[in-house]
């Protein structure tokens, strides 16, 4: 009788090993729990500048529009359908259109704003927001190329911007030290640069590059500056720019969007945009 007990123990005692085994290994083998879905939220209100305005603030009047300058103003969904027949008549020449955000937002507008743009007789190009926090400098370069972001020889359309700038979702830096920053982006501008062959304009404040890149030299010989400062003078470059192309100097305040003097008389905007 106790032989038949012992029997039938055994299956329990072994239920009980393998139990005690699975309970160990449990944290090792459980599939890790799903990421939260990327927060788009504000996309739709995230234009060139929208957080650089915020937390730098607005610092008086540029001077005026000296004959080495040339105007452009740069929009985004935010702005709805733009009248650009009226943008030219004001004396627009150039524009730039929000394409993208990270990787899963388009500009719902960008049809009617970049291809209307380049109907009225303005050259144009599209800029990127750039999300950090979310993928890679590459494969957020890719998603900006394949949705409107590219470039063509056709000498009205400029090469793509990255706009980089504080995080509206969280950590200004995006959660990135400087060193992982400058590696992000150098990721953006490489692929950039060799899928479309032309290097890629960089939409930054100096403020957010000193604290975000630890104000890195290294794009300064490769992508043009385009520079937000909204005060009377362009001010300090970030480090490697010993000039900027495009100055984004007053938040809204015409006709449409933002306004921004591009460093040069017309033929330099056309020269950009022929590469």
């Amino acid at each position: 009788m106790s032989r038949t007990v012992a029997g039938h123990d055994e299956p329990r005692r072994w239920r009980a090993w393998l139990a005690g085994v699975l309970a160990v290994l449990a944290p090792v083998v459980a599939p890790p729990p799903a990421s939260a879905a990327p927060d788009y939220s504000l996309a739709a209100a995230n234009f060139a500048g929208t957080q650089i305005a915020r937390h730098e603030g607005v610092h008086g009047t540029p001077r005026a529009e000296a004959p080495e300058q040339t105007l452009g103003h740069d929009v985004s969904g935010h702005q709805g359908p733009v009248d650009w027949t009226a943008a030219a008549g004001a004396g627009a020449k150039f524009t730039y259109v929000k394409a993208t955000e990270g990787t899963g937002f388009v500009n719902p507008q960008f049809g009617q704003q970049y291809d209307g743009a380049h109907a009225a007789g303005l050259i144009r190009g599209a800029y990127h927001f750039g999300r950090p926090d979310i993928s890679g400098g590459a494969e957020q370069a890719e998603y900006f190329i394949a949705n409107g972001g590219g470039w063509r020889g056709d000498g009205t359309t400029l090469p793509g911007a990255l706009d980089i700038e504080y995080n509206p979702y969280g950590d200004v830096c995006y959660g990135k030290n400087p060193a992982d920053m400058t590696t992000w982006i150098a990721d953006f501008t490489r692929t950039y640069l060799a899928k479309v062959k032309r290097s890629a304009l960089i939409y930054t404040s100096t403020a957010w590059w000193k604290q975000c890149t630890g104000n890195t030299g290294r794009f300064g010989e490769t992508d043009p500056l385009w520079l937000a400062r909204y005060g009377p003078e362009v001010g300090e470059l970030p480090a490697g720019w010993d000039k900027h192309s495009i100055w984004q100097f007053a938040r809204g305040g015409g006709l449409p969007g933002d306004q921004n003097y591009y460093n040069g008389p017309i033929g330099r905007v056309q020269a950009l945009a022929k590469g």
